[in-house]
């Protein structure tokens, strides 16, 4: 369903308490927060569709939130930076806002909450909740200059194709770079560095790896292959199921340890491997040695945990195919490592067309965590995925949306 928005006047300004960009997650959880405490509210967005990456989320369900929530689940340079915004507006907060609303939902694995029929009920909700508070809309509306005005009372002007606005307090909720398909952009780190703040080198997350030609080589023709795993890259372990694909790898365990894998890259400089425990929750060791007699190709062995294709492959990679009885204990115990902890070097990412978020972004060194304020520009806040504030995959973002959002909308 597409917004027509009210037009406004080409002539003349208009003031508002709240002018916020971006009506996504974020943007509209603040939007509606801060109109329900009296503030008149400017939304501004230059989509013509509303709310698009809530609409294609979750396979069109939407994972709206994580009934496990911590500041854990984030990576941001300041890792506990969004500690207070999620003690302050949580999980349950958000689920008794979506039942409230009458919303059927279900939880999947690992707390992850979906709706039951479509994301749109989420998108219809917070319309609904930014309409309770008399939030006003310049939709499509392309915005093409950001300016202080000087005067106290109305701090910022924001020069749009609808027209020109101004208010009190400008939010920036626009988003990272992720999905350009559906409209993402630089813009909320252009503003970001109009107004002096630093940004940390914004990259794709929660996105498929892609692997070097050598492993290509012989990994690619088993695309298709799904197995579980343990992954991990100097961070948690995350066993979920992992993907074999035409460039390299993804799956959600994939996906999730991605994030870590950018963070190594950009902080430290280096192409941290990611480990994969091929026999999670298999003491892959006890079991060859107790298989050290068998008469067995090792391949075949492994077939019995491992899809088939899979093992002969990992195998061949490995030039590991003789029968078990011809490797000696010390040999086995180096593939029982290499099966607990195979190494793997990633050559890169499949980029922002694949990746779910953006990593990086507003330096949180920058903003107030309680209000999302810049410190050194008073009434100027940013909120949800534009903020050095990135989720795990199940629900987490989401989460950091709605709850930067409303610390937001409460402060504006």
């Amino acid at each position: 369903m597409k917004h027509a928005s009210k037009p406004f006047p080409q002539s003349g300004r208009r003031s508002f308490d709240v002018i916020v960009i971006g009506a996504g997650a974020a943007g509209m959880m603040c939007a509606a927060t801060a109109g329900l405490r009296g503030r008149s509210v400017l939304l501004v967005d230059h989509a013509t569709r509303l709310a698009e990456k809530i609409r294609i989320s979750g396979g069109g369900r939407c994972n709206f939130t994580n009934r496990r929530v911590s500041a854990d689940n984030y990576l941001s340079r300041n890792p506990h930076f969004s500690r207070s915004a999620l003690s302050r507006y949580g999980a349950r907060d958000f689920i008794e806002l979506v039942e409230h609303h009458g919303i059927a939902y279900h939880e999947r694995d690992w707390g992850q909450l979906f709706c039951d029929d479509s994301a749109q009920d989420i998108i219809d909700m917070l319309r609904a909740r930014c309409d309770d508070g008399g939030v006003e809309w310049a939709m499509p509306a392309t915005v093409e200059g950001v300016a202080r005005s000087g005067d106290e009372a109305e701090r910022f002007v924001v020069a749009t194709t609808q027209g020109s606005f101004s208010a009190h307090s400008l939010v920036i909720a626009s988003g990272g770079l992720a999905i350009p398909k559906i409209g993402a952009t630089p813009f909320g780190y252009r503003v970001a560095e109009q107004f002096g703040l630093p940004v940390v080198a914004p990259r794709p997350a929660l996105v498929p790896l892609t692997l070097p030609p050598e492993t290509l080589a012989l990994l690619a023709p088993l695309a298709g292959i799904s197995l579980e795993v343990g992954a991990q890259c100097r961070g948690p372990v995350f066993r979920e199921a992992a993907l074999v694909t035409h460039r390299g790898l993804s799956g959600p365990s994939i996906l999730q340890v991605s994030s870590y894998w950018q963070q190594q890259a950009y902080d430290a400089g280096d192409w941290a491997p990611v480990s994969l425990d091929l026999l999670p929750g298999v003491d892959a060791e006890d079991w060859l040695l107790a298989h050290a007699q068998d008469k067995t190709l090792l391949a075949n062995l492994l077939a019995e945990r491992l899809p088939r294709r899979f093992a002969h492959a990992w195998c061949e990679l490995h030039d590991w195919q003789r029968p078990l009885n011809q490797y000696r204990h010390a040999e086995l115990r180096t593939i029982a490592a290499a099966l607990s902890g195979w190494q793997l070097t990633p050559s890169g990412t499949q980029g922002y067309a694949k990746a779910e978020v953006t990593l990086g972004g507003v330096d949180t060194r920058a903003l107030s965590s309680k209000t999302l304020e810049a410190r050194e520009v008073p009434g100027l806040y940013f909120i949800g995925e534009v903020v050095d504030v990135t989720g795990h995959l199940g629900g987490y973002n989401f989460q950091w949306a709605w709850s930067s959002g409303v610390a937001c909308g409460l402060a504006a």
